[in-house]
């Protein structure tokens, strides 16, 4: 099973990259390249403890849905979200956050695997890794550089 590991730094307070990280509109303006849009359960504002949200994003010029669920959280240091429905096999994703004296340390950890078996295990080596890992990337950086900002 392919495992991402990403770090980032965040010029801005543990908990306020917390909660940017749970952000619903900050995800939305930091994933408009793929369109991606909150069509259920909560759409806007933060995510708590047990909150899912359902996700209508386009990947490949294909629309996805993906229902994720908030299943450990643990203000301000550390969450975990989980596919509940979607386009995965699996999608677990651990979000830690690490005081620095510049900002926060930021480390994405995720666990993915596509269905199909074996065509789905190759799907994840030579395609799906490198895309996700852009993406958190894309992300990561979106909310390095607008901490403290109102999301559009």
């Amino acid at each position: 099973m392919p495992r991402i590991r990403l770090q980032t730094l965040v010029p801005a307070p543990v908990e306020a990259c917390f909660d940017l990280s749970l952000s619903i509109d900050a995800h939305t303006a930091s994933m408009a390249r793929s369109d991606e849009r909150a069509i259920g359960a909560v759409t806007s504002g933060l995510l708590g403890p047990g909150d899912s949200v359902t996700w209508r994003a386009r990947h490949f010029g294909i629309p996805f849905t993906m229902t994720s669920r908030i299943v450990e959280h643990e203000f301000p240091h550390r969450f975990v979200d989980e596919q509940v429905s979607g386009p995965f096999g699996r999608w677990w994703h651990e979000h830690l956050f690490e005081a620095r004296k510049r900002g926060t340390l930021m480390t994405d950890v995720v666990e993915f695997a596509s269905p199909l078996g074996p065509l789905g295990r190759i799907v994840d080596r030579w395609v799906l890794t490198s895309y996700l890992t852009r993406l958190l990337t894309v992300r990561n950086e979106w909310l390095a550089g607008n901490f403290g900002r109102e999301p559009d």
